[in-house]
């Protein structure tokens, strides 16, 4: 028995994916050290860029089932979030060949809503690029406030201290709630020849 997963995951990025605001705690340029794979920024003391320890396998096993899955920021600074998703390396997956490479996190995105606006103007994007009917999304963010998403029918699960594995089960759970697994039987009609 295989267990329904809804069609496209969001992720915010501040706070949900990563410890810190890309526009105010993270100073361009970026770059990875070519030996270790971290991503710094350019600050005196300069600041790790990278995903909350769960991330990556998260990323893997959504990737692994066909989910799409989405970024929706609100930050004013997208092309430094891009630049950060593009230079994060995501290790191979748990359990997966020894000359597996990490990929950069970008890869792992179908979709990026990453701009200054509403978390509902993201999702109508989404939905208008994807043609994934609001019901079929589940939105991971740290804000409160972005609940609002509930209004299209997105299903909004609160990322306190970082996305783990706990919380995306906890999400999945929610959604699965409000998207029962319907069975139908056929039903045979009595034929009356053989009633008679």
């Amino acid at each position: 028995m295989t267990t329904k997963l809804p069609k496209l995951v969001a992720f915010d990025l501040d706070y949900t994916l990563w410890d810190f605001w890309i526009d105010t705690h993270v100073h361009p340029p970026l770059k990875r050290h070519h030996v270790t794979g971290k991503v710094i920024d350019s600050q005196r003391k300069p600041k790790t860029i990278d995903f909350y320890k769960d991330v990556p396998q998260i990323m893997h096993r959504l990737q692994a089932a066909g989910v799409t899955i989405a970024a929706c920021s609100r930050t004013d600074a997208p092309s430094l979030a891009r630049e950060a998703l593009d230079l994060i390396l995501i290790p191979p997956r748990t359990g997966s060949d020894s000359s597996a490479k990490p990929i950069p996190a970008i890869k792992f995105f179908d979709q990026l809503e990453i701009y200054p606006s509403s978390k509902i103007r993201h999702f109508k994007k989404l939905h208008e690029k994807t043609g994934i009917p609001y019901d079929e999304m589940l939105f991971f963010d740290d804000e409160w406030r972005n609940q609002e998403v509930e209004e299209l029918g997105v299903t909004f699960t609160l990322v306190q201290n970082g996305l783990n594995d706990r919380i995306l089960e906890k999400g999945l759970e929610e959604w699965r709630k409000r998207h029962p697994v319907q069975v139908t039987e056929d039903v045979v009609e009595a034929d009356e020849t053989l009633i008679s």
